[in-house]
């Protein structure tokens, strides 16, 4: 897990989704908010980037830090995502 500087979107509540990120120097624009799922003590989000890959958030809420959890290229993500939808039409 890597430490990460993440800026939010703050409506109704702080922190409610990440607009950019910065890690390792480099700003990342989030284009997509992809999915959001909540553990006891964390948010998750699975965001594209304006780099088109894609990345998952992490935000310990009680220690309000955010880590870097998960990387995909969009590369990886184009694979699966064709796999996937060839298994799809194979069993239908």
């Amino acid at each position: 897990m890597s430490n990460i500087r993440v800026e939010c979107y703050a409506g109704f509540r702080a922190d409610q989704r990440p607009l950019r990120f910065v890690l390792c120097g480099r700003t990342f624009e989030v284009t997509e908010v992809q999915d959001k799922w909540y553990a006891p003590s964390a948010s998750y989000f699975r965001v594209r980037a304006d780099d088109g890959n894609f990345y998952i958030l992490r935000h310990d809420e009680a220690q309000d830090f955010w880590t870097l959890d998960a990387f995909r290229t969009w590369r990886e993500h184009a694979s699966a995502s064709t796999a996937r939808a060839l298994i799809s039409d194979s069993v239908s």
